[in-house]
């Protein structure tokens, strides 16, 4: 691969920062161009998950320092899996003691982008929309977004999440499952009065709580090992029901404002254990907001080239299982190391993007199996 060989990212997501990091790192030529107009992230959730793939992605991608601010601006470790009926009665419990202070096990999600957009200021371009890409004679890849120009570029990496205009061109045949259920994401500021409301074990680790008719919710402490400036601690107190049971209309449900969100919320569960109704009533009324729950449905290989796409862009997953993060970080982490063998001239660029393809599809659609099962449990029927 020729020492002048440029890299195009499209999103700056979790996967796409990391593999910019990793790419950066090796000295290559890389850009990423992100639709957010600013580093501020839009509505995606709060509290992440991160596990030892996870970190161990983390430890390949990021440079020493970087990954050490990331890991001072996670949460606290937790220890505890849990869950409950909606009457706060156990019926499963996992615990993880003695985890090291080196791994991660959650992160909030602005304060880990944050993180990840250390040093990359003259890499990553905010408010650039990428509309499509071409096919240059050469073999060359350029990419045209929608606020005007474009770039040039020897490979496209489509890290663009579910509405990812890469794999609209690129796999135009490839299809996303909407499973029936929405979540509410929504969050409690902790502090001295609230934190009183949280019950031990919910401040140990992630809590599922689900009652007998479609509904559930998800709730997680993050509790700053090293607070980001203007960040409070708080517990994620995230509400997911199926379409039936929430009983409005998705064109309504995208519209409500944030406080509307917060009183459906907490009337859903009106008929629960009293301590969870607390951590809802308590929380934060402008944190709400809707997202679709969704799944890719199996993609078959295609033949390698300068496109290829990383993370949600093709193997989207449902929350419910803890992965897709640390799935778009073991994309990342794999993609960079095959484009790393090609610059030191071990391989071609398309032999590196096929390599990498022939192990991230089967990994991605393993999790995406397993999330789905996980999403069965909790609502005990098959997705």
């Amino acid at each position: 691969m020729a020492d002048e060989t440029r890299i195009l990212i499209a999103g700056g997501g979790v996967g796409g920062l990391a593999l910019a990091q990793a790419l950066r790192q090796g000295g290559l030529d890389v850009a990423l161009y992100e639709r957010d107009p600013s580093p501020e992230i839009r509505n995606q959730g709060y509290r992440i998950h991160i596990d030892l793939n996870g970190n161990a992605a983390l430890r390949t991608c990021l440079p020493a320092r970087v990954l050490d601010l990331v890991r001072r601006a996670s949460g606290a470790n937790s220890d505890l899996v849990a869950a409950y009926t909606h009457r706060l009665e156990q019926v499963m419990a996992q615990t993880f003691p003695g985890t090291p202070d080196d791994v991660i096990t959650h992160v909030d999600r602005n304060a880990f982008r944050d993180g990840l957009l250390t040093g990359l200021s003259d890499v990553v371009h905010f408010g650039r929309t990428l509309s499509g890409y071409q096919i240059t004679d050469s073999g060359r890849v350029r990419v045209e977004f929608a606020e005007g120009g474009g770039d040039v570029g020897d490979l496209l990496v489509g890290a663009d999440g579910v509405r990812s205009a890469v794999r609209r061109q690129l796999l135009p045949h490839a299809t996303v499952r909407d499973l029936g259920l929405r979540c509410v994401y929504g969050r409690m500021t902790i502090n001295e009065a609230t934190g009183a409301l949280i019950p031990d074990d919910f401040d140990r680790g992630f809590c599922w709580v689900a009652d007998d008719d479609g509904c559930g919710a998800a709730f997680g402490p993050v509790r700053f090992r090293s607070r980001p400036e203007g960040a409070s601690d708080y517990l994620m107190t995230t509400l997911v029901a199926t379409s039936k049971r929430l009983a409005i209309p998705d064109e309504e449900l995208f519209t409500l404002d944030p406080e509307k969100l917060w009183k459906i919320s907490a009337e859903l569960v009106a008929d629960w254990h009293p301590a969870l109704r607390e951590l809802f009533a308590h929380a934060d009324a402008g944190t709400f907001f809707p997202i679709r729950i969704q799944a890719a449905e199996p993609v078959e290989a295609w033949k390698s080239g300068p496109v290829t796409l990383l993370g949600d862009a093709v193997h989207l997953m449902p929350p419910t299982g803890g992965a897709g993060a640390n799935t778009a970080l073991q994309d990342s982490a794999t993609l960079a190391g095959e484009l790393l063998s090609a610059a030191r001239g071990e391989k071609s660029l398309i032999d590196a993007v096929a390599a990498y393809e022939r192990v991230m599809l089967p990994r991605g659609f393993d999790a995406v199996g397993h999330s789905l099962r996980m999403a069965g449990q909790m609502f005990g029927r098959a997705f």
